[in-house]
């Protein structure tokens, strides 16, 4: 059976994951508050003061507390300070599957080793140390970006999620464990082209 997730550090070439505290507001605020597009998909609103983040940085930590989510800060090897967030959450031990979610960046990584390398890392985590047979992620089905990105390191549409209250329902994608090792060349290529 797999493991539960812990409060951990993940160490990579161009980012570091370590667990998300308030004093990464600062730095966080700095990479990607205020910003409309970082925040668009987000169930949090924008950010408009560091206050706000601090408030949504919070509400993170208290479900950590609760052993609902891992956060993570992703710190910038280059900039040593946290330029976004990502998240394991909604784990169910019993079939193997954990989700990876919350995840944003500043404008700035977009596209960029910082974010490659966070999928990579949590990836692994979660198939290699933890044990899980799956990794789920849920995106809006207007966030074309996210699900281009998450279709380019091969996660399969497993199809959409009910509406909730009126809202729209979320796609639900994921990776499997026989797929993970082809999935684990492609991020690994990439990172070593950069």
């Amino acid at each position: 059976m797999p493991l539960a997730p812990e409060l951990t550090v993940l160490e990579g070439r161009f980012v570091r994951l370590e667990p998300l505290a308030l004093s990464h507001v600062p730095a966080l605020f700095a990479a990607g508050g205020r910003d409309d597009e970082v925040w668009r998909w987000l169930s949090a609103p924008t950010p408009r003061t560091e206050s706000d983040l601090h408030e949504i940085v919070s509400r993170r930590l208290k479900d950590v507390e609760d052993r609902k989510r891992v956060a993570f800060a992703v710190l910038g090897r280059d900039e040593g300070a946290a330029i976004g967030t990502t998240n394991l959450h909604s784990w169910h031990r019993g079939d193997g599957r954990i989700e990876i979610g919350g995840t944003w960046f500043g404008r700035k990584w977009w596209r960029t080793a910082a974010n490659t390398e966070t999928k990579l890392l949590t990836m692994t985590y979660a198939f290699e140390t933890l044990g899980y047979t799956a990794v789920v992620w849920r995106i809006g089905a207007g966030n074309l970006r996210s699900r281009e990105a998450i279709a380019r390191i091969g996660a399969t549409l497993i199809g959409p999620e009910p509406e909730v209250a009126g809202e729209p329902g979320l796609l639900l994608y994921a990776i499997h464990q026989a797929e993970w090792p082809a999935a684990k060349a492609r991020l690994s290529e990439r990172l070593a082209r950069t």
